[in-house]
């Protein structure tokens, strides 16, 4: 975890999911979307890289351009400078809930332990993207205040992968590529246990979502009894 002194204190909340492909995170965006707006927030759904017209963008480069991996990691930290400052940081200081398909947890899962870059590097850029936006201190980075990872064995994720559709440049990396991204993201949640809340994504996809709706009760940010 990179250096932060503190969190954000914008009264919105920003919560992202994260895990690799395959784990099955998106398809519970739906269902988190419509129960936040059950109980009256205001929902902004986006994902990373993306989320603006640049990002979008860029993200298209990033998936389907060979490329070193220092050059990717500048056109993410680029597209996420671009999200944060249209998309994200509006939406939090307006009180709303951004659900964000992945953020910079899979940067360093994808770009530093997948394609084996420099953590250092990743850490100073997102420092230079992430922090003192908005009146934070310049020590204070803008982080999600609660990352759902959905934890999948690689050799499960390959096989519900398999089919689905034509493959990115990511999606297609063998199974060894997606071991060493998922002890990445296993590095980030314990680096920052507060904020990770682990998801079995093994299990069916109905007990998938009871952890996820148990995980944001016991956090506060959801009110009532997980059904």
């Amino acid at each position: 975890m990179s250096g932060n002194s503190g969190r954000d204190t914008a009264p919105g909340l920003f919560l992202t999911l994260e895990g690799i492909d395959g784990a099955g995170k998106s398809s519970h965006l739906d269902a988190l979307e419509a129960l936040f707006r059950a109980q009256g927030r205001a929902v902004v759904r986006t994902r990373e890289p993306g989320g603006t017209a640049l990002a979008e963008t860029l993200r298209g480069l990033v998936l389907e351009q060979s490329m070193d991996p220092l050059t990717e990691s500048l056109l993410v930290f680029a597209a996420r400078r671009d999200h944060i400052v249209q998309v994200i940081e509006p939406a939090l200081l307006r009180g709303d809930v951004v659900l964000c398909d992945r953020f910079t947890d899979a940067t360093f899962a994808y770009q530093g332990a997948g394609r084996g870059f420099d953590d250092g590097v990743l850490a100073t850029l997102e420092q230079w993207v992430q922090a003192g936006r908005a009146g934070r201190p310049a020590t204070v980075l803008l982080q999600p205040h609660i990352t759902l990872w959905f934890d999948l064995a690689p050799a499960i994720a390959a096989q519900r992968l398999a089919g689905a559709r034509v493959p990115d440049k990511f999606e297609s990396q063998p199974v060894e590529f997606f071991s060493r991204v998922a002890q990445g993201y296993a590095a980030r949640a314990a680096a920052d246990a507060q904020r990770f809340v682990r998801i079995d994504a093994s299990q069916a996809r109905d007990q998938v979502w009871q952890q996820v709706e148990t995980a944001l009760v016991a956090r506060g940010v959801l009110g009532g009894t997980p059904r």
